[in-house]
């Protein structure tokens, strides 16, 4: 029972440090990602946003946000993986196993919880990422993660570090039960036919299948989300308000940008899996 105690606490953390090492790499990928979400008409793709954002602002504007993407994933991620880590490990401690439909309810607790406490962050992630493609005029110009949450605050009010977290949590949500719960499913069916080991093709291949399925599951609500959080008071009534708004641009309005979130979030799903599996090895459950 002691080793139990002393692996839920040097374990707790390791999603949300897993998931800020990868953020860090995919970061250029999610800012560009932002751009692209936010257009109301059609007029760059990934590429092309790219090559304007490096010309018009340099190389450095790709890390625009850079503290507030970490911070989200410090707050967001740790708490989501925290979660999950402690209530599997619970049920393994009782059951000897967890079935795949409460790995799916834990998933969906840590993802909600998650997505509540990171909202904050993301809403400042958002408006710095997006801050370099608006006219001088109308840039918020955060300096920093803290910069910006203090100005929210001031400027808008407190509540309003919250809007749109309806949202952020319903992908919270989403993005754990298929990034988390999904992984450790098809990651547990590899390693049982017996072709596959518990090694970095596993997880490289176990990663790849939950990212893609969970960019497709969650690109609807984030698109919503974002135009949520970028946007100034007045912009948008209600949550369905902008749902009807985007919905003007026909279906495919919902997965704009759906191949940047693919090519942001399918990294990151790896990345993250392959730091965490590699720091539960670093610290393993005898340790």
């Amino acid at each position: 029972m002691s080793v139990n105690k002393s692996t839920k606490k040097q374990r707790w953390y390791l999603g949300g440090l897993a998931s800020a090492g990868a953020a860090a790499c995919t970061h250029p990928l999610d800012l560009l990602k932002v751009h692209l979400q936010t257009q109301q008409v059609v007029e760059k793709r990934l590429l092309s946003m790219a090559v304007n954002v490096v010309r018009t602002q340099g190389n450095l504007a790709l890390y625009n946000g850079l503290s507030a993407s970490l911070a989200r994933q410090l707050s967001y991620s740790t708490t989501r993986f925290g979660i999950y880590e402690v209530l599997r490990a619970k049920i393994q401690a009782d059951k000897g196993y967890v079935p795949f439909y409460q790995k799916i309810v834990i998933g969906a607790i840590g993802g909600a919880c998650g997505g509540l406490v990171g909202s904050p962050a993301d809403m400042v992630n958002v408006r710095m990422q997006n801050d370099v493609k608006v006219a001088l005029e109308v840039r918020r110009n955060y300096k920093h993660i803290g910069d910006g949450l203090i100005r929210v605050i001031r400027e808008e009010g407190v509540m309003n570090l919250w809007r749109g977290s309806s949202l952020n949590i319903t992908r919270a949500v989403l993005v754990t039960v298929s990034q988390v719960a999904l992984y450790e499913q098809v990651k547990q069916f590899l390693i049982s036919t017996s072709i596959f080991s518990d090694n970095i093709i596993t997880h490289f291949s176990s990663s790849i299948i939950a990212g893609i399925i969970a960019t497709a599951m969650t690109q609807p609500v984030d698109v919503v989300k974002t135009r949520m959080m970028n946007a100034k008071p007045g912009d948008y009534k209600s949550i369905v308000h902008c749902t009807l708004y985007t919905a003007r641009l026909g279906p495919l309005g919902f997965f704009k940008g759906f191949v940047p979130s693919f090519t942001r979030l399918g990294p990151q799903t790896i990345l993250t899996w392959i730091f965490l599996e590699q720091l539960r090895r670093l610290f393993p459950l005898n340790s």
